[in-house]
């Protein structure tokens, strides 16, 4: 922490990610059914048992037939006729060998039988039941899918570690493999605190505020393939906030939101003391999300999140999310990042770093972002209408329109495949 930082009691957002990473142990492995994978981190390497295909085969429905008999001086000079043997669906081996002078109908997928070494497209030949004729020459093997193209026997096909999607879901089905072992995912206990709180089935007054925050933090849980369990609101008192606390920390990650800051009623540092909590910082050098502690009870992670809606969604971005990736075996635990032209006219002190929520766009193959207006931590609609976040570095103060910008990406994958020329990768946070 740089002198600065020390003097204001505010922890650089690198050091804390860096502090929290180090803190977050991976979680177990778990055998689930293949139907269960999808977005699941494999913690298994999958090695091919056996060639795909496991046998040359059609990629057309055709006719096998040998190269000697259709090359193409034959003909040009004149139509080859040849007996047609046998019909081979797919599913079925042939019976027989294709012999001078022969062919065997062949549907897709259906093995190549002995003695042939080309497939012709059924449209370029006119048959009967019995014969063939062929006006159209073929190149040598074309049409042959060969033994083992796909993956061979003993191929590392998928590495542990690997973030199951459907292509890989189709390659375990293809492999036969109903099961795999996967990391365990995280479950996370989300409690919101104050008074001033109404939950969505309760009835309350004109003076009560909806707990947003629970719901929020819940989807965002569940976005990073967590499994959430609401604890419900505590009310502002010690008694209360560390009954509801003890209740989460069955879960791997507690996460609170509300009661960090320094008012008269807000008792969450008190009382993560008295559970014995091992506290590694109390404030983050960013905007919005100053007020923000995190540390250990009882060897579980805890999260004391800031109380206004927006501030809690991205210190969750940048803190939590990052552990609970890592706690489900990903090898990256950060947003993409790309860089961007800024629109806008933006200026601040140069004391934090700020997260400004944008919409980005893309025009004539270049990346362009906006906020998405006001940007107060109490303004929900700023992330509704947000698609990413714009990271303006503690010692920028001021931007203006045309300066290049650092974007993580909210909605990353939907943006992965846009522009490969202007994307840096994923934001890697390190564990060590």
């Amino acid at each position: 922490m740089n002198a600065k930082d020390a003097m204001t009691g505010l922890t650089p957002l690198e050091e804390a990610q860096k502090i929290v990473l180090d803190a977050t142990a991976v979680l177990g492995l778990e055998k689930i059914p293949l139907l269960d994978a999808l977005g699941r981190v494999l913690g298994e390497d999958i090695i091919v048992e056996r060639d795909n295909p496991p046998w040359d085969n059609s990629a057309m429905d055709g006719f096998a037939v040998r190269w000697d008999d259709i090359k193409q001086e034959h003909a040009i000079q004149k139509p080859v006729t040849l007996a047609v043997i046998e019909n081979v669906p797919a599913g079925k081996m042939p019976t027989k060998t294709v012999g001078p002078g022969q062919a065997i109908r062949i549907m897709t997928g259906a093995p190549i039988p002995r003695g042939a070494d080309t497939v012709l497209k059924v449209e370029d030949t006119e048959h009967q039941p019995e014969s063939v004729r062929v006006f159209k020459p073929e190149q040598k093997g074309a049409n042959i899918r060969p033994q083992g193209e796909d993956v061979k026997k003993g191929e590392r096909i998928i590495a542990k570690g690997t973030r199951i999607r459907p292509g890989e879901a189709g390659m375990l089905a293809i492999l036969a493999k109903s099961f795999v072992f996967a990391y365990q995912r995280p479950r996370v206990a989300i409690l919101s605190t104050g008074d001033e709180l109404a939950d969505l089935d309760e009835r309350f007054s004109e003076e009560k505020i909806i707990n947003s925050n629970s719901y929020g933090l819940a989807a965002a849980v569940q976005d990073a393939g967590g499994i959430p369990f609401l604890l419900g609101i505590a009310k502002d008192t010690p008694a209360a906030l560390k009954e509801k606390i003890s209740h989460g920390l069955t879960a791997d990650i507690l996460v609170l939101s509300g009661g960090v800051s320094m008012g008269d009623y807000d008792f969450t540092k008190a009382v993560f003391r008295d559970l014995g909590a091992e506290m590694n910082f109390w404030k983050l050098a960013i905007k919005p999300g100053q007020p923000l502690a995190f540390g250990k009870i009882h060897g579980k992670l805890a999260f004391g999140l800031p109380g206004n809606p927006v501030s809690s969604m991205v210190t969750f971005e940048q803190l939590v999310r990052p552990a609970m990736l890592k706690m489900s075996g990903q090898r990256s635990y950060g947003r993409p990042v790309v860089q961007a032209a800024f629109q806008e006219k933006f200026s601040k002190r140069p004391d934090r770093r700020h997260f400004l929520r944008g919409v980005l766009t893309q025009e004539d193959g270049t990346f362009k972002v906006r906020t998405t207006g006001d940007q107060g931590s109490g303004i929900l609609t700023s992330m509704v209408k947000a698609n990413c976040l714009i990271d303006v570095p503690t010692d920028v103060e001021r931007l203006n329109p045309g300066d290049r910008v650092s974007v993580q990406l909210l909605d990353g994958e939907a943006w992965a495949n846009q522009s490969q020329a202007s994307q840096t990768g994923p934001h890697r946070l390190s564990c060590c």
